[in-house]
């Protein structure tokens, strides 16, 4: 098998462009993968946050309803 030795620059730089993109697709994927756990750690935050409030408020309207009885 004879192989053209003009094939392995054009083969080279291929191959490179396809490895430069495949990290940083990788990275971008990582980036966005890592805000989405942190915006979704946010969410429960912030739900928890809001049934505790309701809880204080449930509780105090218990109270105003016990003292107008």
């Amino acid at each position: 098998m004879d192989v053209n030795p003009l094939w392995i620059p054009i083969v080279a730089v291929v191959f490179g462009t396809a490895m430069v993109v495949a990290i940083v697709g990788i990275v971008h994927w990582y980036k966005a993968r890592d805000k989405e756990l942190q915006y979704h750690q946010d969410l429960r935050v912030r739900e928890m946050e809001h049934q505790v409030k309701m809880r204080q408020l449930e509780l105090e309207l218990e109270k105003a309803r016990q003292k107008n009885s």
